[in-house]
């Protein structure tokens, strides 16, 4: 367990300190804007879709280091996947956070290769809202919701 809890703060680390996909997205499709008014992190997603697959995915915006890192992680993963395989990986990554049936939650971590080092926010249910902002602004970008995503 020990191993597992380093590797989540190596990579909550890496990710927040250098984010990957960050920053303007030129050409971009879709979009959403996320806040989560308990803490403050704010962001906004960029895609580039064509014919329902992701071609393209960025970010911009001001977190903490774990609402950083969720997002750049989900970039990284999202790149040509469909936007079914998109909602699905939300729906597991969701799971795997908030799903009170531990096994269960764990089942859906096996599906979310590396996403799953995330499962560690588990630990911190103040931070659960942090980890999946970026996910909540996923969904709205995808289905084009012109409100702010909120994890309320």
């Amino acid at each position: 367990m020990s191993d597992l809890r380093d590797l989540y703060q190596e990579v909550i680390i890496d990710h927040g300190r250098r984010p990957r996909n960050f920053g303007p997205l030129p050409g971009h499709n879709h979009y959403a804007e996320g806040f989560n008014p308990l803490c403050g992190d704010r962001l906004t997603l960029y895609l580039k879709v064509a014919d329902g697959v992701i071609e393209d995915v960025r970010f911009e915006g001001a977190g903490c280091a774990i609402s950083t890192a969720s997002a750049s992680l989900m970039c990284e993963v999202l790149k040509g996947k469909s936007e079914a395989q998109a909602e699905a990986l939300f729906a597991g990554f969701h799971a795997l956070l908030t799903d009170a049936d531990e096994q269960r939650a764990m089942a859906s971590a096996e599906a979310l290769g590396k996403l799953q080092v995330l499962a560690g926010v588990r630990e911190f249910p103040a931070r659960i809202k942090c980890a999946t902002l970026p996910w909540h602004t996923l969904r709205a970008a995808l289905h084009d919701q012109a409100t702010p995503a909120t994890t309320e």
